[in-house]
């Protein structure tokens, strides 16, 4: 048992660390949908058919669902890792200082998991101008790329944190 183990949680420990399982939760329910949608565009639709409804059904074809809904998660997922640096780690850090090797490395995660957000937006926005299938498997690529990287951060991240998480001190 490590020394933040001896601690007693706190109720906005146990608050915060329910509030990010909730949050993973959400990413990991969309990211499963967004790569469902990349994959009926990839394996299931006649391109044909499908800049037909491009055209004529902009707000309800696949593909503009694909777009869209990428590019939302990509924001969301962005907003997340951008408030855990920003706020969230630093005080993880003041909770326990020898957390900080495992903060460092989700840092560097969540620079990775940018990257792989942003390569997603840029093949999500491709599909606006060629729906061809090599835009799609450019889509299905990154999109494997980034559910691999962001999967095994949350699953890090909820190791690693969960202890310090639970022992965050309480507001005044």
């Amino acid at each position: 048992m490590t020394s933040i183990e001896t601690r007693p949680e706190t109720a906005r420990g146990r608050a915060m660390y329910e509030m990010l399982l909730a949050v993973h939760a959400v990413i990991r329910r969309n990211l499963e949908l967004i790569q469902e949608l990349a994959a009926q565009a990839l394996d299931g639709a006649d391109p044909e058919e499908l800049r037909r409804q491009l055209h004529t059904l902009k707000r309800d074809g696949m593909l503009w669902r694909l777009q869209v809904n990428c590019l939302r998660y990509c924001s969301f997922v962005h907003s997340h890792h951008n408030a855990e640096d920003a706020d969230f780690f630093v005080e993880l850090r003041e909770t326990n200082p020898a957390i900080s090797p495992g903060i460092d490395r989700l840092q560097a995660d969540h620079r990775r998991v940018s990257d792989d957000l942003d390569a997603v937006e840029d093949a999500a926005n491709r599909l606006a101008e060629d729906d061809g299938q090599q835009a799609r498997e450019a889509v299905v690529e990154t999109l494997q790329a980034l559910r691999e990287n962001l999967l095994a951060h949350l699953e890090y991240e909820e190791r690693v944190i969960e202890a310090t998480v639970r022992r965050v001190r309480e507001l005044p």
